[in-house]
């Protein structure tokens, strides 16, 4: 699996063209410099390859990501540089997450705090199991952050309530406000999420990359700059033999082939 294999904090297995990646820092899968290095390089990795067409981003034990590693930090030497290089690394990683050529679902298997909302923020679509929770507690332990990622689960209100309070969110109120699409029991997640990477593997993967590319940057367009960006972007999709290829299948009624080009 080239690079991305026995990472230390990150586990990996590929199969029927589906990534499982799993957050794997016990116990509470915090998050320290090798933590980010380890989930942008398996990232990055997985946008070059061409058996993967769809990615589970999940956590191991009954934790998703409690956010910064807190303990590891405190006791910390700061030496010059160090806030912006670490400032910088965390976000690449969360970028690494959001700018991936394949989608990605966030399977929340347990807590997702301050930086591990971040992370299940940066992924495309997002489940929840029945113990999933979300929640910014920096206030509580002298830090901010993630704010920005929770506006792009939240409204206003709920976004302020989260980071001036510390408050959690369940699964099942998060599935309430329809920021995940499902919430379901523990054991029941994996299969969940399997079920959709693999509806997700079988379309097109050069439409599945364009579409993607194209949701991330209309996202803060207005509405002409951000539709006329969609079209050309159909046009640019229009011309590859994967498109001909559903119009054709769509025809004849029959299964698309595609090759990924």
């Amino acid at each position: 699996m080239s690079n991305i294999e026995n990472l230390s904090t990150v586990d990996v297995s590929i199969s029927d063209f589906v990534a499982v990646v799993t957050m794997n820092n016990p116990p509470v899968n915090a998050q320290n410099r090798q933590f980010h290095e380890d989930l942008t390089l398996v990232f990055d990795v997985l946008s070059d390859r061409e058996d993967v067409r769809a990615v589970i981003l999940t956590g191991a034990g009954k934790c998703f990501s409690a956010g910064a590693d807190i303990k590891g930090r405190a006791g910390q030497k700061k030496e010059l540089g160090d806030h912006w290089s670490h400032s910088r690394r965390v976000r690449e990683c969360f970028y690494s997450i959001m700018e991936c050529k394949k989608p990605v679902i966030a399977a929340i298997n347990g807590p997702a705090l301050g930086a591990g909302l971040a992370v299940a923020a940066s992924a495309d679509i997002l489940l929840a199991s029945e113990e999933a929770s979300v929640g910014l507690p920096e206030i509580n332990v002298g830090l901010l952050g993630g704010g920005r990622h929770a506006m792009r689960l939240f409204g206003h209100s709920k976004t302020r309530l989260l980071m001036l309070t510390g408050k959690r969110l369940t699964g099942a109120e998060l599935y309430r406000l329809g920021v995940v699409e499902e919430c379901v029991p523990s054991e029941k997640l994996m299969s969940m999420a399997m079920e959709l990477a693999l509806e997700l593997a079988s379309k097109s993967p050069v439409a599945m990359s364009l579409a993607k590319e194209t949701l991330n940057s209309i996202e803060e367009m207005t509405l002409r700059d951000g539709y006329r960006y969609e079209q050309n972007k159909t046009g640019e999709l229009s011309k590859t033999e994967d498109s001909r290829e559903a119009m054709a299948a769509f025809a004849e009624k029959r299964p698309p082939v595609f090759k990924g080009r």
